[in-house]
């Protein structure tokens, strides 16, 4: 943001609180949701349906409140972000939760404000001293969680959550420069495009229901839909445009902690010591890069 811009503690409307809080908390127990939900759905599907029905909710409210259709050269850019975030980057985190637990994915998306910093070059952006080392660190993270049981055990679950991360921290890097809609009409679009893009993965992969979905299956679906696309993604845009980007990104300092204990409490997952170590890492790596901006 601009210098003109107002700091993080005059930012903090109660709608800004509102969206930290989904993006705290909220976000955080999606990667349960997720977990629970590939045992029903083939991934691609299920992230595909996540977001068009979200998108279309979401796009039908706003013009009814009078949001205008969005521009062609809006729905470009809706477009790129949302191959970008909603398809790759999570759609990836999907597919990787077939076989790595949910602690484990938030662990390796937690290194997304990483990421940004780095793509930030791209766009103008001079990485200072202190956020080479912030990413440093974060690499070490990273090859401590390669030591523990999830990661050893599916390294193509490893390589596709790192660009999961990459790809989000990519899209949120450039949001600011593409022409988007206005307010959440932003997000609506996004899902819409990300969406249409997971339902045209899944088909060319083959992906097909061999049996109907569970109740517990259709629950997570849902739960993903409203909590997770229409209230979480919506506050993420919302401060990607109102907060610095090192605020927007400090979820990343919490959902972690969140998916490990939901996932210990109620899917019996187990976290070892290299899992922990690079916790620790790796929400040092992000707090010291988070400090250093303020």
């Amino acid at each position: 943001m601009s210098a003109a811009a107002p700091s993080l503690r005059s930012s903090l409307t109660p709608l800004t609180v509102a969206a930290f809080f989904a993006v705290y908390v909220i976000w955080g127990s999606t990667y349960l949701g997720i977990r629970i939900g590939v045992a029903s759905w083939p991934p691609l599907m299920m992230a595909g349906l996540r977001f068009v029905i979200a998108g279309s909710i979401l796009f039908a409210v706003l013009r009814l409140m009078g949001y205008p259709w969005p521009t062609r050269r809006e729905w470009g850019g809706a477009a790129i972000l949302g191959v970008l975030m909603p398809a790759l980057g999570n759609g990836l985190v999907t597919v990787a939760e077939k076989d790595v637990s949910s602690g484990v994915a938030a662990l390796v998306i937690a290194t997304v404000p990483l990421f940004t910093v780095l793509f930030s070059r791209a766009f103008g952006h001079k990485v200072r001293g202190v956020e080479w080392l912030s990413i440093a660190l974060g690499l070490v993270g990273i090859a401590l969680l390669n030591q523990g049981a999830n990661l050893s055990a599916s390294p193509a679950g490893a390589l596709l959550l790192v660009t999961a991360a990459a790809s989000w921290a990519f899209g949120s890097a450039w949001s600011r420069r593409l022409p988007l809609p206005a307010g959440p009409m932003a997000s609506a679009c996004e899902m819409l495009a990300g969406g249409v893009a997971l339902l045209v993965g899944s088909r060319a992969m083959g992906e097909t229901l061999t049996a109907a979905p569970s109740l517990s299956g259709w629950l997570a679906l849902g739960y993903l839909i409203v909590f997770g696309s229409i209230i979480a993604y919506s506050a993420y845009q919302y401060l990607l445009g109102h907060v610095r980007p090192a605020a927007a990104t400090s979820y990343a300092y919490v959902n972690p902690a969140i998916a490990v204990g939901l996932g210990v409490m109620f899917a019996g997952e187990h976290i070892g010591t290299p899992e922990l170590m690079a916790m620790a890492v790796i929400i040092g790596s992000v707090a010291l890069l988070g400090f250093k901006s303020r």
